[in-house]
Formats: C-alpha cells, sequence, structure tokens
C-alpha cells in the first residue's frame, strides 16, 4: 500500500506542476492551471497516508523521487533528453533519499 501512495503522490505532484506550467507556459489556459492546482492540493493530502511519522523524512523522500520523477516526466511527456549530468544528478538525489529513509536510527 506504501508503493500506491506513493505512486500516486508521484502522479499528483509531478503531474499538478506540469499541468501548471502548460497553462500558463504553453498558454494552455486556466483550466490546466486550475487542474493542476487541484492535482497538487491532492499531493498534500495523499503524502499524509504514508506510515512513516516523520513529516520532513517523507518530504525529503519525496523531493528525490520528485527529482528523477521530473526528468522522466519531461523526457516523456515533452520529448525532453536527459544529459549524463541529469541522470548523474538525479542518481545522487535518488542516494540521499534513500540514506535517509533507510539509514539505521537508534529509536
Amino acid at each position: 500500500m506504501e508503493r500506491l501512495w506513493a505512486g500516486a503522490a508521484l502522479l499528483f505532484e509531478i503531474g499538478g506542476a506540469w499541468l501548471v506550467w502548460q497553462g500558463i507556459r504553453e498558454h494552455r489556459g486556466w483550466i490546466w492551471v486550475g487542474a493542476g492546482v487541484i492535482a497538487l492540493g491532492l499531493y498534500g493530502v495523499v503524502a499524509t497516508f504514508q506510515t512513516a511519522d516523520d513529516f520532513g523524512r517523507i518530504l525529503a523522500a519525496y523531493g528525490g523521487i520528485f527529482v528523477a520523477g521530473s526528468i522522466a516526466w519531461g523526457a516523456i511527456a515533452d520529448g525532453y533528453r536527459p544529459d549524463r549530468y541529469d541522470l548523474v544528478g538525479a542518481a545522487v538525489c535518488l542516494a540521499g533519499m534513500a540514506v535517509i529513509m533507510y539509514a539505521p536510527r537508534g529509536h
């Protein structure tokens, strides 16, 4: 179930930001912007369904996923071609997220 919520959060966060971008920067209109704002609000709700109790840690994890997911979204939705620095940067973010989420702690 945890992965389901993470996947939904990914879609709402990146998809919402993309919809706002499309509405404003690509002149698709305010309906796109409104849909993006709703999706971003749903992202905030979905994040509360995670089982971890630490808000900062959950948001940090989403940050790593957001970076890598944004690169993938741009490649799929917009035909963006990430270069090696994009890919290395995304990998570094994912590694940092893994340290934050899975480091052994004494509590």
